[in-house]
This record gives C-alpha cells, sequence and structure tokens, in this order.
C-alpha cells in the first residue's frame, strides 16, 4: 500500500503536475546508494556528481568551486557572470573565506540572482525585509567580501524591473568572451530558480521552452512553498509569497559550467530532497523535471551522502 496504489480519488490525485510520471520518478528513487554515480548516457561527458559526508565539507567545497572560478577567470583575463542562488547558502561563508585568502578581487565578476520572492504582478519584498533574497546576498556573500567585492552596479537582483534586463545584459557580456557559471539548488519539485515544472504544459515543443529567459510574478507549487516553509520560515507556512521572479531555462541552460549542491537533509533521518536528486540523475531530460537538464552541462553537482539513501519507509 502505498500513493501510487491509493492515489485515485484521494486529495493528490490532481495535485502533483500532469505531466509527471510518477512510477517512473518511484523508479529513479529505488536504486542502492552506492549505484548514485553510476554514469547515465544523456550526462555531458563532463559532468561529475560529487559526494560529501558532512555538511560542513560540502560548504567547504561548494564554496571552493566558486572561489576557484572566480580565481581563474580573473587569471584569464576574463569577465564572468555568476548566476547565484539563495539555498544553498553555507557555501557563501567559504566563497569569502577562500577568495580572502588568495586577495582575490571581484571587480571582474557579475552577479545575477536567479529569483526572488514577489506578488502576482512581480512586486518584490523591499531589500531591507530579512526574507528578501537580496538581503541574504548582500549579507551572506557581497558584504563579507570587503574590499574584494563585486561592485555594486554589477549586482543583479531579480526584481520587477530589472530581470527584464538579464538577457540582454548576459548576452553583452557574453559577447565580450565572459564566462557564464550557473550555481543552484534543487527544488523539491525538481525546479531550477523558481522555474516550475507546471510550466510545461504551456509549451508545444522542447525548444519553445528552451527559450523562455525569465518569469515575473511566476505561480508557485505548494510543495515549492511548503518546501520553503520548512527551510527558510521556520515552518511558518504564512510567512512564504506564492509567487516569485525567476529566470528560466533560456538563461541556465546556457551555461558554460554548473555547480549544483543538494543539502537537504532535516536530521534524524528525516530529509526533503532524496527524491529530488535521484530524479535529477536518473529520470533523463524532460520539461516537467526541469533540474533533468542539468546533468546534460558541464560541471558539478555535489550532494550530500545521506540523500542517496537508501529512500526507503521509516517510522521516526
Amino acid at each position: 500500500m502505498d500513493l501510487l496504489s491509493t492515489i485515485k480519488d484521494s486529495l493528490l490525485e490532481k495535485f502533483f503536475p500532469s505531466g509527471w510520471d510518477l512510477r517512473k520518478i518511484d523508479r529513479c528513487c529505488s536504486y542502492p546508494p552506492e549505484k548514485i554515480l553510476e554514469r547515465q548516457k544523456w550526462w555531458n561527458r563532463n559532468f561529475e556528481p560529487v559526494p560529501c559526508s558532512t555538511l560542513e565539507e560540502f560548504n567547504i567545497k561548494m564554496g571552493h568551486e566558486i572561489a576557484m572560478e572566480i580565481m581563474k577567470s580573473r587569471r584569464e583575463g576574463r569577465k564572468l557572470i555568476l548566476i547565484l542562488p539563495v539555498g544553498p547558502m553555507g557555501m557563501y561563508k567559504w566563497a569569502v573565506y577562500f577568495l580572502k585568502e588568495w586577495n582575490v578581487p571581484c571587480n571582474h565578476v557579475y552577479g545575477f540572482n536567479m529569483d526572488e520572492w514577489s506578488d502576482a504582478k512581480g512586486n518584490t519584498l523591499p531589500a531591507s525585509n530579512p526574507g528578501a533574497f537580496q538581503n541574504a546576498m548582500e549579507s551572506a556573500f557581497y558584504g563579507p567580501l570587503g574590499r574584494l567585492t563585486i561592485p555594486e552596479k554589477q549586482r543583479n537582483f531579480a526584481t520587477k524591473k530589472n530581470l527584464p534586463a538579464y538577457p540582454e545584459k548576459i548576452s553583452e557580456l557574453i559577447k565580450q568572451a565572459a564566462k557564464l557559471v550557473v550555481i543552484f539548488g534543487i527544488g523539491r519539485v525538481f525546479h531550477i530558480a523558481f522555474w516550475e515544472p507546471h510550466f510545461a504544459a504551456e509549451f508545444e515543443t522542447v525548444e519553445e521552452w528552451k527559450k523562455q529567459e525569465f518569469r515575473l510574478g511566476a505561480k508557485l507549487h505548494p510543495l515549492t512553498i511548503e518546501q520553503n516553509a520548512i527551510t527558510s520560515f521556520k515552518s511558518r507556512t504564512t510567512l512564504v509569497p506564492c509567487f516569485a521572479n525567476t529566470i528560466g531555462p533560456g538563461i541556465f541552460l546556457k551555461a558554460d559550467r554548473i555547480i549544483g549542491g543538494c543539502d537537504g537533509s532535516l536530521g534524524r533521518g528525516m530529509m526533503w530532497q532524496g527524491m529530488s536528486l535521484w530524479v535529477t540523475l536518473r529520470y533523463g531530460p524532460d520539461i516537467w523535471i526541469p533540474s533533468s537538464f542539468m546533468p546534460t552541462l558541464p560541471g558539478r553537482l555535489f550532494f550530500l551522502k545521506e540523500l542517496a539513501g537508501p529512500l526507503v519507509a521509516e517510522c521516526n
């Protein structure tokens, strides 16, 4: 007895995105932990999942990876575009640490936050709001870098006014030979940024879906709301906005390199990101599973070993 055998006539029957193959999702999660690194035919030859034993190891390695990209691009005399998430966050402390240790100025870096909370019309929280992603980035990354920091005029946030300018700004930098690195986490419903799976219903072809560069006031899935209630709002669902401004696949799939992270362990054997990790790696590219495209790009996906499972029922 499980969800698949009892979903008919339940409140969940039409809850999940219509394009999800729930049986396939379940199969993706059925493998033993030692199979997590088994390469799939659709993976980019330079894509690599990287297991981490502890959260601190995860944060250090991911922070080092970000700092290395910044240092290498500076040595090459090349501009660097960073697409930045607010979640995971622990890596920023270590990126700052390494950049300060190496004394690497970041005035060649252009930061683009991938998303921000909004209302249905794309109006965002003020930057001073503790829940605003801009506030989080200033506090965790830009501020602590001190004199080495990315210049304010090169920091971009996903506001109603600025997000529509992302494509042109990024395109202009790419024309100047800038490297595009996308840093990301994976959502409970397999989103990248806040590009949700149910958006797939709006497009007739994969090619049309891939062209979408951003969305103002994106309607979030209920599971995304609950994910963020748990991870960012101390379980207080009523504080979580139901909409967000976000980049789309027309930006995040243009990455020259990706740096991903899955750290969604909650303690006492509980987690929220195990299914997200397995499905991202095993489902195969599908517009109903946005994160499934990330292994087709070069780069690394860091993850806590605990998330590999085994994903089996357990009473706590």
